[in-house]
């Protein structure tokens, strides 16, 4: 970062290119050599210098905040594991404390020993070693957080390893309310650069929690300097990462630190954009006729939950049970018409074997897959076997088994495919050839009995990861002793994949449900939005409402979850004598209808790509910033969408099991996915998060690609079995899921022949249905 600054890569003037265009140009140096670069004309090379070592001074920029998060966390992790453990053992030696209370407490209590003979009693009783080593061995008493700022102090040397370089590199701006913040922050600098060892008598601890207070005013207390230091800084440096987490505070030139203010749409681009806004997701302007329509249609809901409550007689059905409890039974699992297993088991024989790189192979000849991967420095003349190099990398890529196996299986030098990878396989290139399967799989005509392509969901899956990472992160839970890594995919109830996202492994996966439906660029109308608890947030009830799309997730206990009223309890329950009493919690409407047009800017901003909806919930959304009245009104307005959800969804049990239908497609491609990437169970061979984007960028392709393959040969095994004479009803085929892949043999690798393979395909580009044997 202070190589970059030095060259005055942080004041590049680059906006006269657009963003797209920047990083292109930025990639393309990137993986150029040193010699290619020389021999390219000075209009060429310059402007790729340029955009590499600007993108970079902002991509730098961006890592080393990052790393400071990290770092800062694994250390309060390792705190707080030594803490768990203190407190075990504190729990263990308590218990023989305990037994002699018990025996105490037994003599104390005992009404025929006299007070005066009470003494003499315990000491005759009770061995003196005993009191005297349970005096000795008493536990100190622990401050408020049971003791972790304490563990935290043995970490002070490895964070002064990296903390100063960084508060020295990185300038941090905030408003009024973090000033004492930003104070402490200078001050702690000042100590670094110093060496001072004392903490100035004047520096500011306003902005200290009250669990870690009593530490500093203790450390006062006894006059201990020293210990006082390192209290402080502990406390600085933390309220510092969790300000640059909420956007309290930000550093200029970041972009995922940046200034939260300029994330909406300036004041005078919005003024023009409202209207049209208004429009696109049908809710009005003014605040007051926004709460009218909000409180109509969340009496509508409540009335029809009352109505299911009040018909409700049997023990399966949502009720209310003897205590005033609201019951939400199990969901029984849907029934299957008859004939759709044996509908099943005759396609699956008719089905023909191939493997992946032949599948590939037959799709690219009627989708031209392949042509979509384009060389990184432009437009260039593509080598004659470049398709048969792609598809080796890619799946070498998905299935992790690395371009040195596939290289020596295949016979094919692994610098030819080196050079492959390198240049043509990048994030553009495989998001252009998904996006163009998921739109040929959409205009096929059996499609169409999966789903209109109108819901969505979305859902993450774990991968280990062997080496350290920059995403990778430790969860036991997932990974015992090692890393890894979540990929957080959005599926469409047509089983296709059109969005694949690599974020840590102990992220939060809320923050990323609406990005990816917004920035859907295939044909799928996308209107509706399925996740399971993980997505059911306040903030992702508001901001879906706000660019005009509907969140139906799937909640675990949402017979509950709090419900919300906008008028006094009595009158709903006279009103509505079941579902009336749910509503425990009365909304601020007023602060929604005086922010209604700061919520609708924020909707437009989201809806327009002015700013991502990760963003939003994580900075604009936070539990720092609560206080705000923004922030305040989206969480008030998202309450009151989940209610109107909740009641919809308790009412209707079409729309429970649609959702629950759909979550259950996304875990049927998790478990094709996991098919595929069989070599990935010891950790996935790449280690930096662009590699590991491109590898489950492949992974996803090779995904859609069996979707896309099988859902063709279940229609043409329709077709052959109804040419047979047999009757299938068309509605059986939403039953039989495009996910099997049975007849695909993902662990072969053999020496793909284009030619070879293409020959093998009749005049329409597909090979001939698997003739069963027949049985003797």
């Amino acid at each position: 970062l202070e190589f970059l600054r030095s060259i005055g890569a942080d004041r590049f003037d680059l906006t006269v290119l657009p963003g797209q265009r920047r990083r292109l140009l930025a990639r393309a140096a990137r993986r150029s050599s040193v010699t290619a670069l020389a021999r390219r004309d000075l209009q060429r090379r310059y402007p790729m210098l340029a955009c590499l070592v600007a993108e970079s001074a902002v991509g730098v920029l961006d890592e080393t905040l990052n790393l400071f998060d990290r770092l800062l966390t694994e250390r309060e992790s390792t705190a707080r594991a030594k803490m768990v453990d203190e407190l075990a053992e504190r729990a263990r030696s308590t218990e023989q404390r305990q037994r002699l209370l018990d025996e105490l407490l037994v003599l104390i209590l005992d009404t025929d020993i006299d007070n005066d003979a009470l003494g003499a009693r315990i000491r005759s009783d009770i061995e003196p070693d005993r009191l005297v080593a349970a005096w000795e061995s008493r536990p100190r008493r622990l401050f408020a957080d049971h003791g972790h700022l304490d563990a935290l102090i043995d970490q002070v040397g490895s964070i002064r390893k990296f903390a100063p370089q960084v508060l020295a590199a990185v300038d941090f701006a905030g408003g009024r309310s973090v000033s004492e913040v930003l104070d402490a922050v200078g001050i702690l600098d000042d100590l670094y650069r110093s060496g001072v060892r004392h903490v100035p008598d004047d520096a500011p601890v306003g902005f200290v929690p009250a669990r870690w207070q009593s530490y500093l005013h203790a450390a006062m207390m006894i006059e201990d300097r020293a210990r006082y230091r390192r209290l402080w800084e502990l406390c600085v440096l933390f309220a510092l990462r969790d300000r640059l987490r909420s956007g309290d505070i930000f550093v200029p030139g970041s972009r995922r630190c940046g200034d939260p203010t300029a994330l909406l749409l300036p004041t005078q681009q919005w003024a023009s954009a409202r209207d049209e806004h208004c429009d696109l997701i049908g809710k009005p302007a003014d605040g007051h006729a926004a709460i009218d329509a909000l409180v109509a249609e969340l009496d509508d809901a409540i009335a029809d939950l009352d109505n299911v409550l009040t018909d409700a007689a049997d023990p399966g059905e949502i009720r209310i049970d003897d205590n005033g409890e609201l019951v939400v039974p199990r969901l029984p699992a849907e029934p299957v018409p008859d004939g759709v297993d044996e509908l099943r088991d005759r396609i699956a024989e008719l089905m023909p074997v191939l493997t992946l790189g032949s599948m590939l192979v037959e799709l690219h000849a009627r989708v031209g897959v392949l042509d979509h991967f384009e060389h990184a420095g432009g437009v260039v003349t593509r080598p004659a076997d470049l398709e048969r190099n792609l598809i080796y990398v890619i799946v070498a890529e998905a299935t992790n088994i690395g371009l040195t196996a596939i290289a020596r299986a295949a016979d094919v030098s692994y610098d030819t495919l080196a050079w492959t990878a390198e240049w043509y396989l990048n994030d553009d290139n495989l998001h252009a050839a998904n996006q163009a399967l998921v739109n040929y799989h959409h205009r096929l005509p059996v499609t169409a009995a999966f789903g209109p392509g109108t819901l969505s969901s979305s859902d993450g899956q774990r991968f280990p990861v062997r080496s350290q990472s920059m995403t990778a992160r430790h969860m036991s839970r997932y990974f015992a002793r090692g890393q890894g890594i979540s990929t957080y995919t959005h599926v469409s109830d047509q089983h296709t994949t059109f969005a694949t996202r690599v974020i840590p492994a102990t992220a939060h996966e809320s923050h990323h449900v609406l990005d990816d439906v917004l920035g859907n660029t295939t044909d799928l109308p996308i209107e509706e939005h399925a996740t399971d608890t993980h997505g059911a947030t306040l903030a992702n009830f508001a901001l879906f409402d706000l660019v005009g799309l509907r969140l139906t997730p799937r909640i675990r206990d949402i017979g509950s979850i709090t419900l919300c009223r906008t008028r006094p309890k009595q009158d709903l329950i006279e009103r509505w004598p079941h579902s009336g009493p749910l509503l425990t919690r009365r909304a601020n409407t007023t602060l929604i209808a005086q922010q209604w047009d700061e919520l609708l800017r924020i909707g437009a901003s989201v809806k327009q790509g002015h700013v991502t909806a990760s963003l939003v919930v994580s900075k604009l959304c936070s539990t720092s910033r609560l206080r705000n009245d923004v922030s305040g009104a989206l969480r008030e307005y998202g309450t009151i969408r989940r209610t109107i959800f909740a009641a919809r969804h308790l009412a209707d049990e079409a729309e429970r099991r649609r959702t629950h239908r759909q979550l259950n497609k996304g875990e049927n491609l998790h478990g094709l996915r996991r098919a595929i990437a069989y070599a990935a169970s010891n950790g996935l061979r790449s280690t930096d998060h662009v590699s590991h984007t491109e590898q489950m960028g492949c992974l996803t392709l090779l995904t859609n690609s069996t979707v896309v393959w099988t859902t063709e040969y279940y229609n043409r095994a329709v077709e052959h079995l109804r040419a047979e004479g047999h009757e299938i009803d068309t509605d059986h085929l939403a039953h039989i899921w495009p996910t099997r892949h049975a007849n695909i043999n993902v662990y072969a690798i053999q020496t793909v022949d284009v030619d070879n393979e293409l020959a093998q395909l009749d005049n329409h580009g597909y090979r001939p249905l698997h003739t069963p044997r027949p049985i003797p």
